[in-house]
């Protein structure tokens, strides 16, 4: 079984992203043959600062790493360094209606958040499809909000093996976790960075500690029990505590007699021990840049490797080999 994800570098990494997509990508490494990317092009859809999307890509890379992620186990590699995802990408555009696009939420989503409208954004899914199938993957790891582009992706290859014969592509499946295919964010909403609402990773704990104080709570007094339903503070804090303390901590806002002040403080407590021990290696890999790069050249390699032998086998059966 094949396994492939990809994590756009687009700034901080978020708890969604460690919970939505990282944490799933890591225990899959043991099940089968990981291909992981950072998805720098499509990151170019939204942002055209050069510096920054460098930036953005090392940071990844060592976050990925820190929470996990095993070169050994795992092919590790950068989206650009392999450019054989492009000329794929354009094969699947010649057999991808345009209402398929037009139906993908996606782009709606963000240019109604102010992102400037862009060919790369609208085909946007064909070259994620393109990045699963450059490589056979079997399963593909996705947030529940991708699920869409995973079935562009299936509808693509679909079409591909009816045109151009069965075995041309491998039809991928998503595994979506469906306990936290959706994190909720400080407001409530879907924790994302075009809300501004996230809670990072990494970070200074004063500032991360203040984030989490600022949740949005209703004016119950402290003597009074607090809605369970709905509760951000509930919904954050089973991500990072253990079932007994949950039981607690749903068991305290019942009973009323404890604040929100309180309550928050000890979301904190439990988020910021939660990733103590990725803290600690995200410090020694972050002191040594080469051998980031180092992991990631020989995944690129590894990578093009793979992606070289479905290329071909798709040039021979649309003819262009």
């Amino acid at each position: 079984m094949r396994i492939l994800t990809g994590l756009q570098p687009s700034g901080k990494l978020h708890v969604g992203n460690y919970f939505g997509a990282m944490d799933p990508a890591v225990r899959l490494q043991d099940q089968g043959e990981a291909f992981y990317f950072i998805a720098d092009y499509h990151a170019m859809t939204s942002s055209h600062d050069a510096a920054a999307l460098r930036e953005n890509v090392r940071e990844l890379a060592i976050d990925f790493l820190a929470c996990g992620l095993d070169p050994a186990k795992a092919v590790f590699f950068r989206q650009s360094a392999v450019p054989e995802v492009n000329e794929l990408a354009w094969i699947l555009s010649t057999i991808c209606p345009m209402s398929l696009l037009a139906k993908c939420h996606s782009y709606k989503d963000k240019t109604s958040q102010g992102i400037a409208p862009n060919h790369a954004l609208f085909a946007y899914p064909v070259l994620m499809a393109a990045d699963i199938l450059l490589y056979d993957s079997n399963k593909v790891p996705v947030g529940k909000d991708q699920k869409q582009h995973l079935e562009v992706t299936r509808d693509l290859a679909i079409k591909l093996n009816d045109t151009y014969g069965d075995g041309t592509a491998v039809i991928p499946e998503p595994i979506i976790r469906e306990e936290t295919a959706i994190i909720i964010g400080l407001d409530g909403r879907k924790m994302s960075k075009s809300y501004h609402n996230t809670l990072p990773l990494f970070g200074e704990e004063k500032t991360l500690r203040k984030l989490i104080m600022k949740i949005t709570t209703d004016s119950t007094p402290v003597e009074d029990s607090k809605p369970v339903e709905n509760s951000i503070i509930l919904a954050l804090y089973r991500l990072f505590a253990s079932e007994a303390d949950y039981a607690t901590m749903v068991a305290d806002h019942m009973n009323g007699g404890i604040g929100y002040g309180d309550l928050k403080k000890r979301l904190a407590d439990a988020y910021w021990d939660f990733f103590a021990p990725m803290r600690e290696r995200r410090l020694a890999i972050s002191q040594d840049p080469s051998y980031v790069e180092k992991i990631l050249a020989d995944g690129a390699e590894r990578a093009r490797a793979e992606a070289n032998k479905v290329l071909q086998r798709v040039r021979r059966a649309v003819g262009l080999a």
